[in-house]
């Protein structure tokens, strides 16, 4: 059943096979856990979160239909709707704590240049953190998922172009906030990065 694509497996989990489900929770469950992650900085609220995705996605599966908007797209909109509750139940901005960071160095690289990357990064996303929910969810789509504008614009319900215009006001955004912060060169090096690969 694991060839089957979504589908015809999402037919299948909708008369109640729970080996179906667990096959779409197998191909999903990890992006999904790492837009949650990235969303709120928290590796217990994103397993949390991201359990909560799939519970409600299982005892909703019935009602799921094929629109021209695939699969992945509605469990990425439930995982949006159930981050921002979050976010508004917490009241407050989530920082990466430097522990739950899962950056490894490669072998042979010092150890001071991995937790300099780490704080780079933890910057970037404290930064990136300040930004609007829906820029958030645009900026970790494209960069962590490495979804094109159509992807995206379908999970955000936007037009290709809709996803364009918000990414550029984005960076733009993005560009004056590091202007604004004495940030170090690497850190502005990272903003130009994000704007050439758009």
């Amino acid at each position: 059943m694991a060839d089957l694509n979504d589908d015809e497996v999402l037919a299948r989990a909708a008369k109640g096979d729970r080996e179906a489900f667990g096959i779409l929770y197998e191909r999903y469950v990890g992006r999904i856990y790492n837009y949650i992650y990235y969303r709120t900085g928290n590796v217990s609220d994103a397993e949390d979160l991201t359990s909560r995705v799939f519970n409600r996605a299982i005892s909703h599966i019935g009602l799921y239909r094929n629109v021209g908007v695939p699969f992945s797209a509605w469990l990425y909109r439930i995982a949006h709707n159930l981050v921002a509750n979050w976010h508004r139940d917490n009241s407050r901005r989530q920082e990466v704590p430097l522990e739950d960071n899962h950056l490894t160095h490669q072998r042979g690289e010092h150890p001071e240049i991995t937790l300099e990357r780490s704080e780079e990064l933890e910057s970037l996303l404290t930064v990136i953190r300040k930004l609007p929910d829906d820029r958030q969810q645009l900026l970790i789509l494209k960069f962590v998922e490495n979804m094109s504008n159509a992807e995206i614009g379908m999970i955000m319900n936007r037009s290709e172009g809709a996803i364009k215009s918000l990414y550029h006001r984005t960076l733009l955004s993005l560009r004056e906030e590091l202007e604004r912060m004495d940030h170090t060169p690497e850190e502005k090096r990272a903003v130009d990065e994000i704007e050439t690969g758009g």
